[in-house]
């Protein structure tokens, strides 16, 4: 009897890959690839989507080839991407009419204070949920605009898409400029500032105040729902599912019901809080967006924080300072020193997210002395990260009204026992990571199950859930107090650098 599968395609900040899974949740096979990272000036972030098109291409045959399969045993295909990532392209020769602008990117800093004077920025909070901020892709169109005034005629027209990179993908997997379907979901459409969080519809106030023809935008779909088949790189596969990457996780984690949450560490840091069929609006700095819908359902909504560098700010030790080789080397440094030395590190590189939403923050390196050292610089690195989390939940806490009782965890960076021991000491609570790390492409594949008719209903996939490690809180409070002081001391000062120094 021929055995079936569900695929995932996991487009991320740094690398893509492509994942099969079995009926029970385990992983058949793995192909990734990297792509570069362009940063022509200082605050500005960049992907070539032609390369990503290219790897995609090359990851999915491998995949399947790997896992000794055909195309025709693939019974859905999740899709799930970096978010808030803007892409636009030629609608007839399949070009990108500039590189792909990333979502840490904050060249659109101007943009978005002169649009703060032309609208009263609650207004833009209560269309979209989302704080008017550099983080999302509508300022981005009009910087497009802006620095080529030949691009918004043709946008118009049609001649031009725009997409994040879900879109880009969906159109080129289903035929490009031969037919391919240009469409989104709501959770990626709910990343662009653009969106209505009520009507899950383009909102036609927001679209004016970006100049951003509605002839060029993706059609809203919900998260489960019929996306086409692909036609490249293989023929055949039903798209049943597409869901941005912290929603995944979040869907990898089965929290399907209000009051879950879990958090993703990988090159930024993301906690999302399912608040169910009600769009809970925060009043401590956290968003509100759409985790999910189901075709002819409701839809689920979410509260998040984003937090824009994790893993990037090892990387930064890594590659910029060189006081380690490896990203995992981190951890072995970091625990050459007891403790930070007083030494705090704020990674402002692109202003800060949640729960601050300050775009004119700036990274710092305080506390410093003859006495420290790269340990105490390693370990100021993975605690700017625990830090920035700590801030998240405290703010879910709030908004929330449920104190969390633990956090559940993924991504890359939970393998580092230093970090999550932090996080759980700094929260008090315990700290849990599944047996399958792989949450956003796990999630990915769950969607595109559950589209497909591949599993039932969403209670099977919780019993494939297991944890494989725990972190429980060690240290005391008075030590809580003290380190989660002196870390909102720095957050201050980061935040009030650039009008101290004279800074734009």
């Amino acid at each position: 009897m021929r055995e079936y599968f569900v695929a995932s395609l996991d487009q991320g900040t740094t690398s893509s890959r492509c994942m099969i899974f079995d009926r029970n949740g385990h992983m058949v096979s793995i192909t990734q690839r990297r792509h570069a990272q362009h940063f022509p000036q200082p605050g500005r972030v960049e992907h070539d989507a032609e390369e990503i098109w290219r790897i995609v291409c090359n990851i999915v045959p491998e995949a399947l080839d790997d896992a000794g399969i055909g195309a025709r045993q693939v019974i859905g295909l999740g899709l799930t991407n970096q978010r808030e990532t803007t892409v636009v392209w030629d609608r007839r020769t399949g070009r990108p009419v500039h590189r792909a602008i990333v979502w840490q990117d904050v060249r659109t800093a101007d943009i978005v204070n002169a649009v703060s004077e032309e609208i009263d920025v609650a207004e833009v909070t209560a269309r979209t949920g989302l704080p008017l901020s550099t983080y999302f892709s509508g300022p981005r169109l009009r910087w497009l605009f802006d620095n080529d005034p030949s691009l918004r005629p043709r946008a118009e027209r049609g001649e031009i898409l725009f997409g994040t990179m879900d879109s880009w993908l969906l159109w080129n997997l289903t035929g490009g400029v031969d037919g391919g379907v240009h469409a989104t979901d709501v959770t990626n459409a709910s990343r662009t500032l653009l969106m209505n969080l009520e009507t899950l519809d383009w909102d036609p106030t927001m679209l004016a105040l970006f100049d951003v023809p509605r002839a060029m935008l993706p059609q809203i779909r919900p998260t489960l729902a019929p996306f086409g088949t692909t036609k490249t790189p293989v023929e055949g596969i039903k798209i049943t599912a597409m869901i941005g990457d912290q929603q995944a996780a979040l869907f990898g984690h089965t929290a399907f019901d209000a009051g879950s949450a879990k958090c993703t560490f990988g090159t930024g840091s993301f906690l999302l809080f399912n608040t169910g069929a009600t769009a809970v609006r925060s009043t401590h700095g956290l968003i509100s967006t759409v985790a999910y819908a189901i075709d002819g359902e409701p839809p689920v909504y979410a509260l998040e924080g984003s937090i824009a560098a994790a893993g990037s700010l090892v990387d930064w030790g890594r590659t910029t300072l060189g006081i380690i080789e490896t990203s995992p080397e981190i951890e072995t440094v970091a625990n050459t020193v007891a403790d930070n030395g007083g030494c705090y590190i704020v990674p402002a590189f692109s202003g800060l997210l949640a729960p601050y939403w300050d775009n004119a923050a700036r990274g710092l390196i305080v506390g410093l002395t003859g006495y420290t050292s790269k340990g105490h610089v390693a370990r100021a690195i993975l605690e700017a990260t625990a830090f920035q989390a700590c801030d998240v939940v405290h703010a879910m806490n709030s908004d929330s009204g449920l104190p969390a009782r633990s956090l559940a965890v993924d991504g890359g960076m939970t393998s580092n026992n230093l970090l999550m021991q932090t996080v759980s000491d700094l929260l008090g609570i315990p700290v849990e990571r599944p047996m399958m790390t792989e949450t956003v492409a796990l999630g990915a594949a769950y969607a595109a199950g559950l589209g497909a008719g591949y599993w039932p209903h969403k209670a099977v996939l919780r019993r494939n859930w297991q944890r494989a490690a725990q972190w429980q809180p060690t240290l005391d409070d008075s030590w809580r107090t003290h380190e989660l002081a002196r870390w909102h001391h720095a957050v201050h000062l980061a935040k009030t650098w650039a009008h101290a120094s004279g800074q734009p």
